[in-house]
């Protein structure tokens, strides 16, 4: 994998998210194998908002993989307000090996990985929740065997989970349909970004606010 952060599935190329899912499946298959895969690795976690499942899973994860991880709450990190990002990026690399930021803004990650030279993990932005779809994509391949030509429907709004689900979605081929509120649509420019990708990959995108549609594909 030669990117250094996971921001957005979008800037990932489709060769590094299949590369993320073959590797979290042999893991999870073998998971005593792996349990000296990140010998001494500190993860630093910036949490902005209360989290059960990201942080037990990130926390969880480094320590069975022989790292350890580190919990900055609120009272601990401001993004931008006691210190600026860039003064964090910067802290933090050179004090772990890596920076997990659960944040409001999605800027405030983007920078966060600009100024950091540690690889930067989205765990939830306004924007985008990649590890989320990243997981989603992880069951339909456990399930079906592939992600490829795999219908999934989305029902909600049209928020960060459906933004990350529009992009895997697209990277991995698969025929992802979405319905939301008229009045809370996606991002037209995530719609636009994921039909590109989708042209290059076979994928389909599909998006309304018809619920019975979406779900039938």
């Amino acid at each position: 994998m030669t990117s250094k952060d996971v921001i957005s599935i979008h800037d990932l190329a489709r060769e590094e998210v299949l590369e993320i899912l073959d590797l979290a499946m042999k893991v999870k298959k073998a998971p005593a194998s792996y349990r000296a895969a990140l010998p001494q690795q500190t993860l630093a976690m910036i949490f902005e908002k209360p989290s059960l499942r990201t942080r037990v899973s990130f926390e969880a994860g480094m320590t069975q993989l022989g790292g350890h991880a580190i919990y900055l709450g609120p009272s601990d990190v401001s993004m931008g307000k006691r210190e600026s990002v860039a003064d964090i990026g910067r802290t933090l690399s050179g004090m772990a090996d890596g920076i997990m930021a659960r944040t409001f803004s999605h800027q405030a990650i983007v920078d966060l990985a600009r100024h950091a030279t540690v690889p930067v993990i989205n765990g939830l932005s306004d924007h985008l929740h990649p590890c989320q779809a990243l997981a989603d994509f992880l069951t339909v391949r456990e399930v079906f065997g592939r992600c490829e030509g795999i219908r999934l429907a989305y029902v909600g709004d049209g928020n960060n989970v459906a933004h990350s689900l529009l992009y895997a979605g697209a990277k991995l081929g698969a025929h992802v349909s979405v319905a939301t509120p008229p009045s809370h649509p996606p991002d037209p420019g995530v719609v636009e970004r994921a039909r590109k990708d989708a042209a290059a990959t076979g994928a389909r995108i599909t998006i309304g606010s018809d619920v019975a549609q979406a779900v039938a594909g």
